[in-house]
């Protein structure tokens, strides 16, 4: 075990299962992430193992299948799983905060349906907020469902979106989309949006009646897991399929599902950017000029106590935040600042790690030049830099507000 990115307290369960992760990732990922990565391939065999391990199922209870571990095991395993290649705890991500959208405010029967296949791995989840054009503007969505005739949970609803960016959507069976469902009982437009909860089957083309997944979107890096587009055009569906089963309520579900998706954000943050520092001190120590190692020239070894110091700060903020959601309490502010700080952190260590391979870090015979081109990724997803500094700062002045 690295001295770096220690986490005290743990159970000898958690330990012991991260431990087990850790041995996962070093037998049966890093060994094929580069051929997988450079093919752009899904990485099957790799997900296969993780369903047999019970990754599916980590935070989902007991009671329905899963191992019911918290948050913050369950972050720590994603840290481990990102360290040997991102784009696998990209395709945990958005299942798991699927899962948790099901369990915080599902139906008990949504839940009963849902929730045991998911533990498994036999149901795969997505989630769908963004649209092309959109941004971080979520109030400005124009993807719209209507409703029909019925009542209850058989009243119809007549769905049709473009939406944009989904991690698994053609993996995926199951997505949660984002909709417009104007009933007029608001002005306000976050009371007008509602979570449907999507099947269809896994693939590119028409997977269902009425929804298409056009095919994978080509990207600089974060390659091997599936990024699509999903055009819903006449997609009937009914309100048993609305996320807990009122509609209006549909931008707090995903606000409630991002914010959980920080602490995810922020752990894959460390696991890359401690990968990168690995690389990067290990080459140190290979390579010399001059008569020596450049791991003794003052320079690279500045570089490397920089690198290392900005590993263990962004994990242990990312573990506050995810404690601090274990114990029931508000962390968007923890999570704001963990993924924020995580995010630039590890763009900055993969950059620096970069540079102590000089030449070399160019190439793709080198692990680095993979990193170079998955950390951007993290500097986006889940928000900004600007959309989590806009948040940290609301929340610092409602923190500390004058009493006037």
């Amino acid at each position: 075990m690295s001295r770096l990115q220690r986490t005290e307290g743990l159970t000898d369960e958690q330990s012991e299962l991260i431990k087990l992760v850790r041995q996962f990732v070093e037998e049966q990922i890093i060994p094929v992430a580069q051929d997988l990565e450079h093919a752009d391939e899904y990485p099957t065999d790799i997900v296969e193992g993780m369903k047999e391990m019970g990754i599916f199922g980590l935070m989902i209870p007991e009671e329905y299948g899963g191992l019911g571990e918290s948050l913050l095991t369950y972050a720590l395993c994603v840290e481990e799983i990102a360290r040997g290649w991102m784009s696998v705890s990209g395709i945990i991500n958005t299942h798991f905060i699927v899962a948790y959208m099901l369990l915080q405010h599902g139906t008990e029967e949504q839940k009963q349906r849902y929730l045991p296949r998911m533990a498994t791995g036999e149901v795969r989840g997505a989630f769908s907020m963004s649209e092309p054009g959109l941004g971080s503007d979520v109030a400005a969505i124009k993807s719209k469902a209507v409703a029909g005739e019925g009542e209850g949970e058989d009243q119809k609803w007549t769905v049709n979106a473009q939406k944009m960016w989904l991690t698994n959507g053609g993996s995926s069976n199951l997505v949660a989309v984002l909709v417009k469902t104007d009933l007029g009982e608001s002005d306000s437009p976050y009371k007008n949006m509602t979570t449907f909860l999507v099947e269809k089957e896994p693939g590119f083309g028409q997977t269902a009646q009425g929804v298409t997944v056009p095919g994978k979107i080509e990207k600089m890096g974060y390659k091997g897991v599936d990024t699509t587009e999903l055009v819903l055009e006449g997609h009937e569906t009914t309100s048993a399929q609305i996320l807990g089963g009122v509609p209006g309520k549909g931008f707090y579900q995903m606000m409630d599902g991002v914010e959980v998706g920080r602490v995810n954000v922020a752990a894959r943050a460390c696991g890359l950017s401690r990968r990168a520092f690995e690389l990067g001190i290990a080459y140190a120590q290979q390579r010399e000029t001059f008569g020596k190692q450049i791991a003794q020239h003052q320079a690279i070894m500045f570089r490397l106590a920089d690198m290392a110091t900005k590993v263990e700060a962004a994990h242990q903020m990312m573990v506050k935040a995810a404690r601090i959601k274990d114990k029931g309490e508000r962390n968007d502010l923890e999570a704001g600042m963990a993924k924020y700080l995580a995010a630039e952190y590890c763009a900055d260590v993969v950059e620096q790690s970069f540079r102590i391979h000089g030449g070399y870090g160019y190439s793709k015979e080198y692990e680095i030049e993979r990193l170079y081109r998955e950390a951007p990724m993290l500097l986006i997803g889940e928000g900004t830099a600007e959309i989590q500094k806009m948040i940290i700062g609301r929340r610092l002045l409602e923190e500390y507000a004058l009493k006037r």
